[in-house]
């Protein structure tokens, strides 16, 4: 684990950045297979992915900011850019992203739910990689174990600075280990037939269910909001909602469906 790959000068590259953003450019190269593969759209893939890279970037830090971190941001108003320094949300990545390019299909005139469901598999590719970059920069980290066993983090990074030596869960890298897995299953529905828009519902779902139990062994925002749930398993929860609705609306509206 190196949150530090070399410096040029006193400026550090840091693995985050570099992960981060390899991550959205694989992202968009599997959007771009899945486009040309689907014959359509393919030639907005590389702007879409750029916007909604960057709109997503964006987006997370400031769900992190705002609803996970506020206390302390309003006395640090200048630090709340440094994504370096932890801190990415990508419950509001997922959201600035697809307001993002919701607004980006509406003018280009593209199929909205189409658009959806091609990049449903290469959003939660990304996703995977991106918390590769969590395990090398030390946060989305878990709690405690309670034993022998479990990840050890240096000294520089925020895990250490909040747990110590204890041996941590490998929440973020199974996270990211299931989003692999959600990935390989999206590729496998899309070759079924269904109706527009319930691939990217399916990845909702299936992305919320993973996130609300793994919440259960995360050491980052531990602190309950409502009753025993966290923030993000309240999220959670409405997201799998909202998009459970959205699956079988669309279902009902399309008897014959359509790949």
């Amino acid at each position: 684990m190196h949150q530090y790959l070399f410096y040029i000068g006193d400026f550090p590259v840091r693995a985050y950045g570099l992960v981060l953003s390899l991550s959205i450019i694989l992202a968009t190269g599997v959007g771009y297979f899945l486009a040309r593969q689907d014959g359509r759209y393919h030639r907005h893939v590389v702007d879409l992915g750029i916007y909604c890279g960057l709109s997503g970037l964006l987006g997370a830090r400031l769900w992190d900011v705002f609803f996970f971190d506020w206390d302390y941001y309003s006395h640090h108003l200048s630090e709340i850019l440094n994504v370096w320094q932890g801190g990415m949300a990508i419950q509001g990545g997922i959201v600035l992203g697809v307001i993002t390019g919701i607004i980006y299909c509406r003018r280009h005139k593209i199929d909205i739910l189409a658009m959806m469901d091609i990049s449903a598999p290469a959003i939660v590719f990304g996703q995977g990689l991106g918390r590769c970059a969590n395990l090398l920069n030390g946060d989305a980290f878990g709690a405690p174990t309670g034993g022998s066993f479990g990840i050890l983090y240096p000294t520089t990074t925020l895990a250490h600075h909040t747990y110590g030596n204890q041996p941590l869960w490998p929440a973020e890298i199974w996270e990211g280990q299931l989003d692999f897995v959600i990935f390989a299953l999206l590729l496998m529905y899309r070759a079924f037939p269904h109706a527009k828009g319930q691939a990217f519902s399916l990845y909702v779902m299936l992305y919320c269910l993973v996130r609300f139990f793994l919440e259960f062994l995360r050491g980052d925002y531990a602190n309950p909001v409502l009753g025993s749930l966290t923030s993000a398993q309240i999220t959670s929860i409405t997201g799998f909602a909202i998009a459970l609705g959205c699956y079988i609306w669309l279902y009902l509206a399309n008897r014959q469906p359509q790949n």
